[in-house]
């Protein structure tokens, strides 16, 4: 009887043994599959938005939420109008009433509005009112040399986008100088509006009796050059245009031959996003439909 009951324990002692490995394998195994987890999620996580949003305008993967982000895109149905406010009410707290200055001056230079890079950052408004404010925004940005210049700045997606098109054909700056051709402070612009104009023009263009200057130079606090998504250029040819478009820039001002603006669209998109082609002179401007 007594040695029934040692056995009995014996065989109790390896059940709990045995029972005692399997829960520690397993632990040992959950752990495991639960590192690796985390280093697939971490490896996602150090993968960079490269090329999320970019002229190709393809779904990408947003790694800080691991979920797929679908760039906007808008209702085929709207009106060519209905698609470009649809687009830039995403990006502007406020939709400026039709007749306004403010209006005006999106019709004009409001194009960069649809941006869908998710490197630059826009103005929450078209119009600056003085250097401070001009200054105010511009501290917050993420800049960038534009590759064969000393001091041509702009947003670094547009630099980057820029340098990527000089990579493909030799594209050089209007005057040679980078603080007036790229980036320029509201003390500049204003410069240039009084080259060009004065209070009287600028009471007209306000009221709306006036806007083929707007093609010619922006009123104070307005250009897209303060905002560091414009640039002006000295073109020659066909290929130096292709490769601009290629990387997101295009000519969106009429009249103003020099001035590209950092659109950051596919060409083939310009059109779903309300943007008429016009074309003056032999270029080819994409206007706003407002």
């Amino acid at each position: 009887m007594k040695i029934t009951i040692k056995k009995k324990k014996n065989i109790t002692r390896v059940i709990r043994k045995a029972t005692f490995i399997s829960i520690v394998i397993f632990m040992v195994f959950a752990l495991v599959a639960s590192n690796e987890i985390t280093n697939n999620q971490l490896g996602r996580t150090a993968q960079p938005l490269n090329g999320c949003l970019s002229t190709d305008s393809l779904p990408c993967t947003d790694p800080s939420q691991e979920t797929i982000l679908q760039p906007f895109i808008p209702n085929p149905e709207l009106n060519n109008q209905q698609r470009f406010l649809s687009a830039i009410a995403r990006k502007l707290p406020t939709i400026p009433q039709p007749g306004t200055y403010e209006y005006i001056l999106l019709r004009a230079y409001g194009a960069v509005f649809v941006n869908p890079d998710v490197g630059i950052k826009l103005p929450p408004k078209d119009i600056f009112a003085n250097e401070q404010e001009t200054q105010e925004f511009q501290t917050t940005l993420t800049m960038g040399l534009v590759d064969g210049t000393k001091d041509c700045y702009l947003q670094k997606s547009a630099a980057d986008a820029l340098s990527k098109a000089q990579m493909q054909q030799k594209i050089p700056l209007k005057s040679g100088y980078g603080s007036g051709d790229c980036t320029r402070t509201f003390n500049t612009n204003f410069k240039f509006w009084r080259k060009y104009a004065n209070d009287q023009i600028l009471a007209k263009v306000q009221q709306g009796k006036e806007t083929k200057i707007l093609g010619l130079v922006a009123p104070p606090g307005t250009s897209q050059h303060l905002w560091g998504l414009a640039i002006d250029l000295r073109i020659s040819n066909q290929k130096q245009r292709k490769s601009l478009n290629q990387n997101g820039w295009f000519q969106t001002v009429e009249n103003d031959v020099p001035h590209w603006t950092y659109v950051g669209l596919s060409e083939d998109n310009l059109p779903l996003f309300g943007f008429n082609k016009q074309i003056v002179r032999g270029i080819t401007y994409w206007i706003t439909p407002l």
